[in-house]
């Protein structure tokens, strides 16, 4: 059942919205004439109207029992924010020119995640799409936009959205997102949208005044969670399964990143996952180009992207948190809350070559045993990092992490992200080492939610202690420090980062050893007492040999190569990659071999 506002032909629109609660419903337009028109309810409570000679851009409201107006909780468009009036949008008049797209393969993803009101100065569609051709040329296939939903005031991460349907009005509207997503695919790039189904925002939300949007059985981090299992839940389940397929059909979006659905409660027989997966499909049938839905999760749950018919949810992918974990336990020794699952060289060995680092093993963070085995499902349906908004942000002071480690670290770990068998995600910035923060912020308008949001802030980082004053999530310069720095990009060894970047995604695009992802195609092998590595990769004749160390020392280790003449396509110790000059050597003869390699530095051999 489609929702919101609905352009027929003929200049009609077709106005239809779930609202139970509603003992009367009617539609009150406002601009350009106003007027009031009674609704029609049908059996399962959706109210709806047909009118004639309805101009895009309509502003309207919906009148509940005479009484209180509130915007359409299926708004296309929030142009005065989430209070005010919504307004239709006829998504048949924008003029798409990306009819030869036909999207890439998951396997194909480089993704790049971006937050559209930091990305660049003017925090804007129209804006990011001038540093398009950046990506392009750095390698990146895929971009991800944090959430757009409409969300209140003009800068927020976007995980406060209560409007799912309404792309923020501050950062172009629907509009602007087309022509962002029109831009992308004319230079080969992907779009992911990251899409929030598992709460609604503090400020905003009126879908409690229409419907029975959420179940108190089950509890959240942001309260009560949404109904996709109770009394009333088939009108919730489509307003979000209608949703994707919005996304998708009207926007021409790629694929959906599913926020944190380890919060995403239903013990319904056909789970809200299961059933968004089977119409994502069907919707891929009939448009005749494949949709991606990626999950978050943190359950090491392998189910959630088995397919269908073998009792999975079908999800196409899913995020890798054990990657991230073990490399940024290894080099900065931090050990509070997750971190300290994550000790030693083998946990690093194991997210790779296994994925998932928890396979049902005890897990002190959680108290409890955790997770179940990956080892069936292929590589190229996880997307692992090594910084992401979320590692970055819930900092108390947004660092990144080139102000944790060393500018050799910092290229070893780009070389462990890029020569993985997984489909690898850069944060925004990351290619070129930024030194900005990427910290919390909001602008609400409720003073006591803004309060709430300072104390709460505050006390989660309660044991740390700080010396400089505690970015205020509130403050206008808190958003202003987390926006990028473009000018860095072009200076010393940022520069050299860049290229370094550059390099390494234009091997792993062109070496036919990389770009295998079956499982028996590589193996990771190494010592926790050197913190040395040894990551090998083939695919028929093609071979690469990686020796990655992560110790803060030379270290000399015996390598075992295979038959055959190898030579040397990278070492980041190098000088031209601004190192310390390398120590391994160019070419090698196939046989075991002493090689010594520089401290926090990567080798990589490929058979010629």
């Amino acid at each position: 059942m489609k929702l919101g506002a609905q352009y027929l032909e003929d200049g009609r629109c077709e106005f239809r919205i779930w609202a139970p609660k509603a003992k009367e419903l009617s539609l009150k337009i406002i601009s350009p004439q106003e007027s009031l028109i009674n609704l029609h309810k049908d059996e399962f409570d959706y109210w709806s109207i047909v009118i004639n000679n309805v101009s895009p851009g309509t502003r309207y409201y919906f009148k509940i029992n005479n009484s209180d107006e509130k915007p359409d909780p299926a708004s296309n468009f929030q142009p005065d924010g989430v209070h005010k009036a919504s307004a239709t949008v006829n998504h048949s008049l924008f003029k798409w020119d990306d009819k030869n797209w036909k999207g890439l393969e998951l396997k194909d993803y480089i993704i790049y995640e971006i937050h559209t009101g930091t990305f660049t100065e003017e925090g804007t569609f129209k804006s990011a799409m001038s540093r398009l051709e950046h990506l392009r040329e750095l390698g990146i296939t895929a971009i991800e936009l944090m959430p757009i939903a409409q969300f209140p005031g003009n800068r927020n991460w976007g995980y406060d959205g209560v409007y799912h349907y309404a792309p923020q009005n501050s950062y172009g509207g629907p509009d602007g997102l087309k022509k962002l997503i029109n831009s992308c695919h004319n230079l080969n790039l992907a779009v992911i949208l990251d899409v929030v189904y598992n709460h609604f925002g503090p400020e905003g939300n009126y879908t409690g005044k229409y419907g029975f949007y959420f179940n108190s059985f089950y509890h959240s981090p942001w309260g009560d969670a949404i109904n996709f299992d109770g009394p009333n839940s088939d009108a919730v389940r489509n307003y979000f399964i209608e949703n994707a397929l919005y996304w998708f059909s009207n926007f021409h979006v790629d694929a959906l990143r599913l926020d944190a659905i380890d919060r995403i409660y239903d013990m319904s027989a056909k789970h809200f996952l299961l059933e968004l997966a089977e119409e994502t499909k069907k919707l891929s049938k009939i448009i005749g180009r494949e949709f991606f839905l990626i999950a978050e999760s943190d359950l090491n749950d392998s189910k959630v992207i088995r397919p269908i018919n073998e009792h999975g949810f079908g999800i196409d992918a899913q995020w890798s948190d054990d990657f991230h974990h073990s490399i940024h336990s290894l080099l900065t020794k931090e050990r509070q809350g997750y971190y300290q699952d994550f000790r030693t060289t083998e946990d690093l060995i194991k997210s790779i070559q296994n994925t998932f680092v928890y396979t049902g093993q005890y897990s002190k963070y959680r108290k409890r045993k955790h997770g179940n085995s990956a080892m069936e499902r292929k590589p190229d349906q996880f997307v692992i990092n090594i910084q992401n908004h979320d590692q970055v942000g819930n900092r108390a002071f947004g660092e990144r992490l080139s102000r944790r480690v060393s500018f050799e670290e910092i290229k070893l770990v780009a070389a462990a992200l890029l020569i993985s068998p997984y489909i690898p995600l850069i944060f925004m910035g990351q290619e070129y080492n930024e030194d900005n923060p990427f910290l919390y912020f909001v602008s609400f308008n409720d003073r006591e939610l803004i309060e709430a949001v300072r104390k709460g802030r505050k006390e989660e980082f309660s044991s740390f202690q700080w010396k400089d004053e505690f970015p205020d999530p509130q403050s206008e310069k808190t958003f202003q420090n987390s926006k990028l720095n473009w000018e860095l990009s072009n200076e010393s060894k940022h520069k050299v980062l860049l290229d370094f970047y550059k390099y390494l995604i234009n091997m792993r695009k062109k070496n036919k050893a990389l770009y295998s992802f079956n499982r028996k195609d590589f193996e990771v092998n190494g010592t926790g007492k050197d913190k040395t590595l040894i990551l090998r990769r083939w695919w028929k004749g093609n071979k690469i040999t990686a020796i990655l160390n992560f110790n803060n020392e030379v270290v000399t280790t015996k390598i075992p190569f295979s038959e055959g003449k190898w030579e040397k396509i990278l070492d980041s110790a190098d000088e031209k990659w601004e190192g310390p000059g390398a120590s391994t050597p160019e070419k090698v003869l196939g046989k075991p071999q002493n090689i010594t390699i520089k401290k926090y530095s990567i080798s990589i051999y490929e058979l010629e």
